[in-house]
């Protein structure tokens, strides 16, 4: 009944976007939905975390990993919802964009979760691809939000890559049905039917199947070399929506992955998909260690380190054992962390009308609450002390060295490097001379209090988890 509620509240949100240009009435319901959708997903994780079995029909289900994401996407949606209120309506002040641009944002981000819900209660893989393609769809239009030959270019580049990869994905979904070619509900069979018939799969073509899905569905969580679209869309899409990709798409992504996983471990050698996951996971470090010295926009070098944060999440995921636990706290840790810096670089975007960070100086004397929490933010996603990152860091390290010391090594030297690079451009931006020309204003906290809040939550769950938190990370290791 609570995902019913919650489709339907973001469909209504929408639709109302679409017959009223009211400005503040879409603002208010998508605002409402956001209240709401948080609320009734707190009673389904309550449910599972309880132990009871969260079904609806046959069609949508969710489990304990799901449970954490879909946590994970309503506490965003609602940040984001308030975030871009004040946000949105300050670029309209300025004439960044026009009066009815907000009404097509908030119509986009309505859809644009609704999907991201239905993915990862989807039972039928088929289902769950549509979700995640729906995703793709809904986005494209809010990255060239600002309709510059730019954004446009990274829009059509962010459809292009992410169709091509999610259609592959879809391919090696197509090969797991073959376990269910003799059944009369093939065309509806759920994670669990086919699991169930996983035996009946040539050891092959699993192998060949999870290739494929993983290429296809880690283009969209951005793990490299399928990577290329994220810096020009997180550069060009509008700083909210950026926190939603980095915070919510990705998990919502990685999550199709694990479960393709299990059906595959179920059929071959686990180590081949460790094997996999440990290898995309320590490319998807290489490609930011080389390259974010020379990155010059600062929500481009946010994307860069999505990449690594994704390839850290790989590893953990491939290591196993105390490795995937780290691994589903460290996707939860990033998810918040990185959309609270979205949200703090729109803020330096709104003062300095720009993204490029040699044109960001003085900061902390200009932003000193939006400096102040961004560096916070920066040394929590690097994984400093005392934030979550630094102990999931560690443990997933900690866990490669028994298994594969040499990767983790390498792991871990580039994970130092990326911190030299990423601290490096934050100095350049924070603690150089102000310019004359930029005046110190008053930061309203509609603009500042959705990150304080998402990185309050991040080092409260540093120190303290609550039990029902407990129960489900256990649960999810347990699985996946």
């Amino acid at each position: 009944m609570e995902l019913l509620i919650i489709i339907s509240t973001f469909l209504i949100a929408a639709v109302i976007g679409l017959l009223t240009k009211r400005r503040r009435l879409i603002e208010s319901a998508a605002i409402i939905a956001a209240a709401i959708a948080l609320t009734e997903t707190i009673f389904i994780v309550m449910k599972i975390a309880a132990g009871q079995t969260y079904q609806v029909g046959k069609l949508f289900g969710i489990d304990a990993l799901g449970a954490l994401i879909i946590l994970v996407v309503a506490i965003l949606n609602l940040a984001t919802s308030l975030y871009a209120i004040d946000y949105l309506r300050r670029e309209t002040a300025k004439n960044i964009i026009g009066v009815n641009r907000p009404r097509q944002f908030f119509i986009l981000l309505n859809l644009f979760s609704m999907a991201m819900y239905l993915a990862v209660s989807a039972q039928n893989p088929i289902l769950a691809w549509i979700s995640i393609e729906a995703t793709t769809l809904s986005t494209a239009f809010l990255i060239s939000f600002y309709n510059k030959p730019s954004a446009m270019e990274a829009a059509w580049k962010y459809l292009i890559i992410n169709s091509v990869g999610l259609l592959l994905g879809f391919f090696g979904t197509m090969l797991y049905f073959v376990s269910l070619l003799h059944g009369n509900e093939a065309g509806l069979a759920s994670w669990q039917n086919i699991l169930e018939n996983a035996g009946r799969i040539d050891p092959f073509i699993a192998k060949i199947a999870f290739i494929f899905v993983l290429i296809g569905y880690g283009t969209k969580v951005g793990l490299a070399p399928m990577h290329t679209w994220k810096p020009d869309a997180y550069g060009k899409a509008p700083s909210p929506i950026g926190a939603m990709f980095s915070g919510a798409l990705l998990p919502v992504a990685f999550y199709i992955i694990l479960k393709f996983r299990v059906i595959t471990d179920s059929i071959v050698d686990p180590i081949f998909t460790q094997n996999l996951l440990i290898a995309f996971g320590l490319i998807s470090i290489i490609f930011p260690a080389f390259i974010i010295m020379v990155v010059k926009d600062y929500k481009r070098l946010l994307a860069y380190s999505s990449i690594e944060n994704a390839g850290v999440i790989a590893l953990g995921f491939g290591f196993g054992g105390l490795g995937a636990l780290a691994a589903i706290l460290h996707m939860i840790f990033h998810s918040l962390i990185k959309a609270a810096l979205f949200y703090l670089s729109g803020n330096l975007m709104l003062k300095y009308n720009s993204a490029k960070i040699e044109n960001i100086k003085g900061a902390i004397k200009v932003l000193p609450w939006t400096s102040s929490l961004f560096l916070v933010g920066f040394f929590a996603i690097t994984g400093a002390p005392p934030f979550g990152v630094f102990f999931t860091k560690l443990i997933v390290f900690a866990t490669g060295f028994y298994t594969h010391p040499k990767i983790s090594a390498l792991a871990l030297f580039l994970v130092a490097v990326l911190f030299i690079g990423f601290f490096r451009q934050a100095m350049l931006m924070f603690f150089s001379e102000k310019p004359t020309d930029i005046t110190v204003e008053k930061e309203d906290f509609s603009l500042i209090g959705p990150a304080m809040s998402l990185l309050l939550i991040v080092l409260i769950l540093s120190f303290y988890q609550p039990a029902f938190f407990q129960t489900l990370i256990n649960n999810a290791v347990a699985i996946y």
